[in-house]
């Protein structure tokens, strides 16, 4: 993830509404990759001081403008009142129940960070109502346990879990709690759960649709990676939850959730080549790079989007190397890994087949 700097120096943040050095309103510009500071220009409209086009007329979008969950900008001509995240979402909460509108800004944010990365992969990324075979649709929604935080349980509400189907993604609102969220990732014995990581498991499922499922070869070499998807998933599903992982899931699996099912696997390599590379960029922004590239001349902003077009082992290194410090600098917090994964080399087989697919398939992107 990139950091921005507003009109007055200081830097600022993907998710800043407001720059904290001089108030002034930020908003993001989603078909530039910018933060921009916002000047007036007439009712609801506001150009972008140190944004190219300059003059160029925007407003915000309506859950921007309206709920406060939001911080990009829509094309003053375009007719949609929502950005390109929003306009994404089929079903948004009961903004009249406790804590609803709090749990939607975090699922929001994650939502963003989630498009930003496909974004600047240059993958496919459509609303259900432009394109309803290929498109996507959000859905979050509270279950019976999403209010109490999953103390007690309120009878009489349906049970929401989070999934894919068909390109409608469905967060149960629950995720959005610390409290809820780290109970269940203590109750299945998870190293990592986050919103950010739902999100991103989730949109791989809808990738192998996009991507694998009706492309023969492809299909072909994924299976000799993952295994048969053909495989039956609700019985895979319950033998899962009933006996748990197969011994020696860690020398084949990033997670133990991967070995369920191929297609978990694949959900959960796609989640993580997404985390590699939005926390490389990450990483650069704040000096914390690798030699090779300090000595490159080249910032990371540029080369990692050229590394996904090279050479996977050199990503792969760098990704190492960041890690090791980073479960060190934890450490001296005295706080667990931040990284609590370890590659087995089938995982970095099947990372660089979603790296290679990813290189194939960028350039065949439209934002709609």
């Amino acid at each position: 993830m990139k950091t921005f700097r507003c009109q007055c120096g200081n830097r600022v943040f993907f998710l800043n509404s407001r720059c904290v050095s001089c108030n002034r309103e930020l908003g993001y510009f989603p078909r530039l990759g910018r933060m921009g500071a916002l000047e007036a220009a007439g009712p609801q409209l506001w150009t972008a001081t140190g944004i190219t086009p300059p003059g160029n007329l925007y407003r915000k979008c309506n859950h921007y403008e309206v709920e406060g969950v939001c911080n990009w900008m829509v094309e003053a001509e375009d007719p949609e009142p929502f950005c390109w995240s929003c306009r994404l979402n089929n079903v948004i909460p009961d903004l009249s129940r406790p804590r609803h509108r709090e749990y939607w800004y975090k699922i929001e944010c994650a939502k963003r960070y989630m498009l930003y990365g496909l974004y600047q992969l240059r993958l496919p990324v459509a609303s259900k109502k432009h394109d309803p075979a290929h498109g996507l649709a959000f859905t979050f929604l509270a279950g019976s346990d999403s209010v109490t935080e999953f103390n007690d349980i309120i009878h009489g509400q349906d049970t929401v879990l989070t999934g894919h189907n068909n390109g409608v993604i469905t967060i149960n609102l629950a995720e959005a709690d610390e409290v809820a969220r780290a109970r269940m990732r203590e109750q299945l014995q998870e190293r990592y759960r986050t919103l950010l990581g739902h999100f991103r498991h989730e949109i791989g499922h809808h990738y192998w649709d996009r991507l694998v499922r009706d492309a023969p070869e492809t299909l072909a070499h994924f299976r000799q990676l993952f295994g048969d998807e053909r495989r039956d998933y609700q019985g895979a599903l319950q033998l899962h939850y009933q006996n748990g992982p197969p011994l020696g899931w860690e020398m084949h699996y990033l997670s133990s959730y991967a070995s369920m099912h191929p297609w978990e696997d694949w959900a959960e390599c796609w989640a993580h080549y997404m985390h590699m590379i939005d926390t490389l960029e990450t990483a650069h922004e704040f000096g914390l790079s690798s030699a090779d590239l300090e000595k490159s001349g080249s910032g990371l902003a540029d080369a990692w989007l050229h590394s996904v077009r090279t050479d996977f082992s050199q990503l792969l290194d760098r990704w190492v190397q960041l890690t090791v410090a980073l479960n060190a600098i934890s450490h001296s917090m005295g706080l667990p890994d931040a990284y609590p994964f370890v590659l087995p080399p089938s995982a970095e087989h099947k990372l660089e087949f979603i790296h290679r697919l990813i290189t194939r398939s960028s350039s065949l992107s439209e934002l709609t």
